[in-house]
Formats: structure tokens, sequence, C-alpha cells
């Protein structure tokens, strides 16, 4: 299986990753070298490792822009979330963590559960072509999204233009709601982000030994490990299921 991988790379002596710095869950910090850092990083630094390659990190400022690259081809394996839009050009391995999606509402809002949000007039405030913004997309029968460029962007056009919600991570709009006074994280979810490792269509044999080595990850307690390792325990979760 490894032969096969490696001669599905482009360049052989090296794994070149696609990582989207936007999630700040995933990507923690950055190394004196100017790599990001964090439980994604580390899951594909592993990866190379067990190729017997070099690893290089392909960054960008969003899911959505991590997607685009795979037809450009300027990435080898691309974390990002598993989404049906984005799986109709990437073949997605089974996610290895996942992340609760909610709302914030402002203060005094009239919402007060999920089942409110999706009502004639309300808007709310997302992160463009994020997972949870197509997953909304689809879903959503009265309500109007307002796209804005990244999680900062999200919060931004909420607070400035008063909207109604502002969708996200669970984990990052509690940290939202300690600035913003009398706002509230709505309970429950309406979806949950898995985040997962993606490959070229065509490189079957690279996407085999990818989701080998995650499903040992994920049993072996190292995925795990990892959440802890970089302060996320209790914001990430090891991802069940497939």
């Amino acid at each position: 299986m490894t032969e096969g991988a490696l001669s599905e790379l482009t360049d052989p002596g090296r794994l070149r990753v696609g990582i989207n710095l936007g999630n700040i869950l995933l990507v923690t910090g950055t190394s004196a070298t100017g790599d990001p850092q964090g439980v994604a990083p580390d899951m594909a630094a592993m990866i190379a490792e067990r190729l017997g390659v070099g690893v290089s990190y392909v960054t960008f400022a969003t899911p959505g822009e991590v997607a685009d690259a795979v037809e450009r081809n300027e990435w080898d394996i691309g974390l990002i979330a598993v989404e049906p839009k984005r799986a109709e050009k990437i073949a997605f391995c089974d996610a290895y963590v996942e992340i609760e999606t909610t709302y914030l509402v402002p203060a005094n809002s009239p919402i007060q559960s999920i089942a409110d949000v999706d009502q004639p007039g309300v808007r709310i405030a997302v992160s463009d072509r994020a997972a949870y913004d197509l997953y909304l997309s689809r879903t959503l029968k009265h309500a109007e999204l307002h796209r804005a460029k990244g999680l900062a962007g999200a919060l931004e056009l909420f607070v400035t233009e008063k909207l109604d919600a502002l969708a996200g991570l669970l984990p990052a709009l509690k940290e939202n709601a300690e600035n913003l006074p009398g706002s509230r994280v709505l309970d429950g979810g309406f979806s949950s982000v898995r985040q997962a490792i993606g490959t070229k269509p065509e490189n079957v044999a690279l996407k085999a030994f990818v989701e080998q080595f995650i499903a040992e990850a994920k049993d072996s307690g190292l995925v795990a490990d990892l959440i802890e390792r970089h302060g996320v325990k209790g914001k990430l979760r090891v991802a069940t299921g497939s």
C-alpha cells in the first residue's frame, strides 16, 4: 500500500498538505519556522512520517480555498470538513474529529431555541463556504444567510449589522459570547462538523493509506492525545462512525 501511495505524490520526496488556517481549534499556533501547529498539522506530519517522506504545508485562509486548490493540484492531502458539495471533487476519508455547531443570539433576542431560528425575516451571519454555511444553505427554508470571510468576519458582520444570529462552531461562539454582554449561545446544535482528510479522487492508493492511518489513530488514542496536547480538549471530540 505504501508504494502505491508514494507513486501518487506529485513530489516523491514530500507530502504536500492543504491546511485551513481559519479553524482555530485545529490550527492553534505557528512554529519558529512559520509552519502551522495543532491537531491538523500534526496528523498530516505523522502521515508523512509513516510514508517516509517530508511534509510541506500549503496554507489557506478559509476551507473553501483549500477545497478549490485540489483542482489546481496544489496539495496531495487536504484537511477540511466533509461536506457533500466538496465531495464532488475531493475523495474524503472518515472523519477524525468533530465539532458541534449552533447559534449565538444578541441580548434581548426573542429567539430561544434552534427551531426558532429558521423563520421569515431572521438574518444569520456565517463564515462564507464553511461546512456549516454549506449545510445551512441546503437546509434552511426561511431565514437568510449573510456571509463574510472567516470566523472573525462573520462575527464583525453580526455585530455591525445587528443581525439576529451568528452561526458557528460551539467553542468559538462561547468565546464570542464572553465579549458580547447579554448574548446567548443556544442549547443543542444544528449539525456536527466532521473534520477529515481528503485526496484527489484519482489517488486511490493514497486515500486507502490515509484511511488506514486515521482508523489506527482513532483506535489507539492518538487523536485523543493530540486534542489534549494542543489544549482543545472539550472543544474537539474524536469522531465516531463514518
